[in-house]
């Protein structure tokens, strides 16, 4: 791969990862730096930035998925850009190594500054079979083939006379008990009732939801009373909430389950579902850099979100969100540190961005610090969960709230504008249920159409 460098004698501010962080660093310094006559620098694989408190809402159906994602090309306009992965940052030479999406030679680009803002992936343990037949929840990818996968199980099981079949494809394992599992859970649950009611060969009494939670409670961010309401909840709606219970293997079709107290087994499941929401770590790239990383894998930062060693900050090097270990000063984060989330990401960027031009004009940095609120859930519509200054709420206010946050919260006039719109949409005129199939083999029926063979094995996530 050649690559055009566009800025060779500019100071460049590199921004790592387009996410969150780094798209709103971007945004709010990108005039502001090319005005001084420099450039700010963006490496993402991706050309936009995924909301990822709407992955959920996506997999249901209540938001398109482009509407959950934010274009850089139309909102970083005076930001150099590159489709890449930085797979080695050397900053005592301020250096990084990038590999293009096309896969080709990697190449060198030189920085002045960088912003590490790389994000988290999905956790996974070693768990035998896991990685052959789950699907997580972090990608719009994900969410959209989630969704096209459980209505067209649904409507295989429509078809089928064999019972086992039928119970197989209509049962969906969710794996996590924390935001993300909770929501994409219920709200998943959600759209298959209204898929199921709509189809008269079926009954919403066929349909097997499963939540399995290794600890003790679902939510941690939410009041325990809450997160019991939340389970009460799911169950009265169908759900089996399954808590002190963990997954030792997969085989095949079938999730074996083991009791956490005492390792024994707890059953089985045979589902061609099985969605893994048990939390995320630090980007993996960040241990191939001479920055300074935790026991966990995350960058180690200053309440200021300068990258810090044992000796101090790291003059021009800057980290914030879920790579990053970001101290907590309310006290209220676990470990002390702030929890890897959408709501410190936006605003770890927002004082990133001033910190940044503060250090350029000399002038003193500000610690981040915030106080949340609380926390909102949607489990589905017109039913949520909340607690707002230790404030518990549920149904339809917490629902309410929960889309009123999260629609400010999604940058842009033009993301809020279509999120909205499709929200009153399918308030009007309901839910929609329709599948889009072969996504993940969108050749098959030119395949068909010339004369190859296309498998007949069954498709899979």
């Amino acid at each position: 791969m050649s690559f055009n460098q566009l800025a060779k004698d500019r100071p460049r501010l590199l921004i790592v990862g387009g996410g969150y962080v780094g798209f709103t660093v971007a945004q709010k310094l990108q005039t502001r730096t090319k005005e001084s006559g420099g450039v700010v620098t963006v490496v993402d694989p991706n050309p936009y930035m995924t909301y990822l408190p709407f992955l959920p809402e996506v997999a249901a159906g209540n938001i398109e998925a482009r509407s959950a994602t934010v274009p850089h090309r139309q909102n970083l306009r005076d930001c150099e850009l590159i489709a890449g992965r930085v797979e080695n940052i050397d900053h005592a030479n301020r250096k990084v190594t990038i590999r293009g999406i096309d896969e080709g030679p990697e190449f060198e680009l030189p920085y002045d500054e960088i912003v590490v803002a790389g994000g988290s992936n999905t956790r996974t343990f070693p768990i035998p079979g896991l990685a052959e037949k789950a699907i997580g929840m972090k990608t719009i990818e994900e969410a959209v083939s989630v969704r096209n996968w459980m209505l067209e199980r649904i409507e295989v099981a429509s078809l089928t006379d064999d019972e086992d079949a039928k119970r197989q494809a209509l049962t969906f394992v969710v794996v996590g008990g924390g935001f993300a599992g909770i929501e994409t859970i219920a709200e998943l649950e959600d759209m298959a009732r209204t898929a199921v009611e709509r189809n008269d060969r079926l009954k919403v009494s066929d349909l097997r939801f499963v939540m399995i939670e290794a600890m003790g409670r679902i939510m941690p961010e939410v009041s325990k009373d809450r997160a019991e309401k939340v389970v009460a909840e799911l169950r009265s709606r169908g759900v089996e909430v399954l808590l002190n219970t963990s997954v030792s293997e997969v085989d095949g079709d079938v999730v074996k389950l083991i009791n956490m107290g005492d390792k024994s087994p707890a059953g089985e499941l045979a589902t061609d579902t099985l969605i893994w929401c048990a939390g995320v770590a630090a980007a993996s790239f960040i241990k191939n850099s001479d920055l300074p990383i935790d026991e966990r894998g995350r960058l180690r930062v200053g309440a200021d979100l300068r990258v810090t060693g044992d000796d101090g900050p790291f003059d021009g090097a800057w980290a914030a969100g879920d790579i990053a270990a970001v101290p907590d000063l309310t006290g209220a984060g676990p470990g002390g540190f702030c929890v890897p989330n959408a709501q410190h990401a936006v605003r770890q960027a927002a004082r990133m961005a001033k910190n940044i031009m503060a250090a350029h004009q000399g002038e003193p940095l500000q610690d981040y610090y915030h106080e949340g609120l609380g926390s909102v859930a949607g489990l589905g519509l017109y039913k949520g969960a909340a607690t707002v200054r230790n404030i518990d709420l549920g149904g339809l206010p917490a629902w309410l709230m929960h889309r009123l946050y999260h629609g400010y919260a999604i940058p842009t006039v033009d993301r809020k504008a279509r999120v909205f719109t499709q929200w009153g949409l399918n308030m009007v005129f309901g839910r929609d249920t329709q599948p889009l199939r072969h996504l993940h083999d969108p050749r098959r029926a030119f395949e068909k159409a010339a004369g190859v063979k296309v498998s007949d094995a069954k498709a899979s996530l």
